[in-house]
């Protein structure tokens, strides 16, 4: 073996595996999961379930819980624990949907701004930051006003308010951990800029863009849930948690059900995600 070919062989920093599940050990982290996996399972197996059709109405507006109606009705009459079943699904696969596109570009974005050349860092980055100029509710209201109210411009007006911050999240972690051994080692071997980001950078800013992922993954949920309760996402008959609430306060005095479970649902699929992002930082911390 040459010394120029030694010389490259640099050791990547080890990547502590036996504290990646730990965090499900912890309370919170036992907390979170199974109110995670609990709404999950309402938002999947609900429809299924769900014992009325979804816009079919079963009773006079508005009617208290009772029997046949475990949750009462809603303000057109229809079954509130049937739309609640219903309601979860929406709202579950726009932000999963939203939080994965989110990452895409966020961490190419973030990966290429470090890696690439003065120019490239700073036209992305002055978009990027043009972006995070803006009121996030308010980009998205605008987006929506202007192109319409549809499931498609809804993951695109988000997607466009949650990537910045992680775009300038990624790019300080990769100018962080670009000027290691094992990256120039790899770059000195000829590997390409792709290769690098893929096999050696990005596995070692995993644990950043992970401890991320739980307060972009409630954003995307409040985005979601605040532009259906301003009536602007679905339109009624379908539903959804956040537009339930907004249709139903005209019959909250009579029956507060049609707001309420929805409401806690929304609740307990947030707390539970920030349960599991808390445990894995906490986790993170302490396997230093």
């Amino acid at each position: 073996m040459s010394s120029a070919t030694a010389e490259t062989k640099v050791a990547r920093p080890a990547r502590p595996r036996r504290h990646r599940w730990e965090m499900l050990r912890a309370p919170e982290g036992v907390i979170g999961l199974v109110l995670l996996t609990f709404t999950v399972a309402v938002a999947v197996i609900g429809p299924i379930v769900a014992p009325h059709p979804l816009a079919q109405p079963v009773g006079p507006p508005g009617e208290p819980p009772g029997h046949g109606f475990p949750l009462g009705t809603d303000y057109l009459g229809r079954d509130v624990l049937s739309r609640v079943l219903y309601g979860g699904w929406p709202i579950l696969w726009l932000s999963a949907v939203i939080t994965l596109f989110t990452y895409v570009i966020g961490v190419l974005i973030g990966m290429v701004a470090a890696l690439g050349r003065r120019l490239t860092d700073s036209v992305l980055m002055r978009f990027v930051d043009l972006l995070l100029a803006f009121p996030p509710l308010l980009l998205v209201l605008v987006l929506i006003a202007s192109a319409g109210s549809s499931s498609t411009i809804l993951i695109i007006s988000i997607v466009l308010v949650l990537f910045p911050g992680l775009a300038r999240i990624v790019r300080s972690a990769t100018l962080e951990v670009s000027t290691a051994g094992y990256i120039e080692a790899a770059f000195a071997r000829g590997e390409r800029a792709p290769a690098v980001m893929w096999h050696e950078i990005l596995p070692n800013i995993g644990p950043v863009i992970l401890a991320d992922l739980g307060v972009r993954f409630s954003f995307a949920i409040a985005l979601v849930a605040g532009v259906n309760f301003l009536g602007l996402g679905e339109s009624p008959p379908s539903a959804n948690w956040a537009l339930m609430v907004a249709e139903n306060n005209v019959v909250i005095t009579s029956n507060v059900w049609g707001v309420l479970a929805p409401a806690v649902m929304l609740m307990v699929l947030t707390v539970s995600i920030n349960l599991l992002g808390d445990a894995y930082v906490r986790n993170r911390s302490k396997a230093r």
